[in-house]
């Protein structure tokens, strides 16, 4: 893990298309500005975390839950 030391204002460029901007400092809270191409998802990690566990769930849903679906016509 990279650890960088920024003041409020400053910025971090992950990669070309990704700028993470201080905004603001409050007690031991930390608000960030983050700038991405829309191709890019940025997520909270608890909110990443989240998604991540939905997709594992459906990804195993057994063939019992599926078994009325039509197939699309052609």
């Amino acid at each position: 893990m990279l650890v960088l030391s920024r003041h409020r204002d400053e910025s971090i460029m992950i990669g070309d298309d990704v700028v993470v901007t201080i905004v603001d400092i409050r007690g031991d809270k930390v608000r960030l500005g983050i700038e991405a191409p829309q191709s890019i998802p940025v997520h909270r990690q608890e909110v990443y975390d989240a998604i991540q566990r939905e997709n594992r769930r459906a990804s195993q849903t057994s063939s019992a839950a599926t078994k009325d679906v039509k197939p699309p016509r052609e």
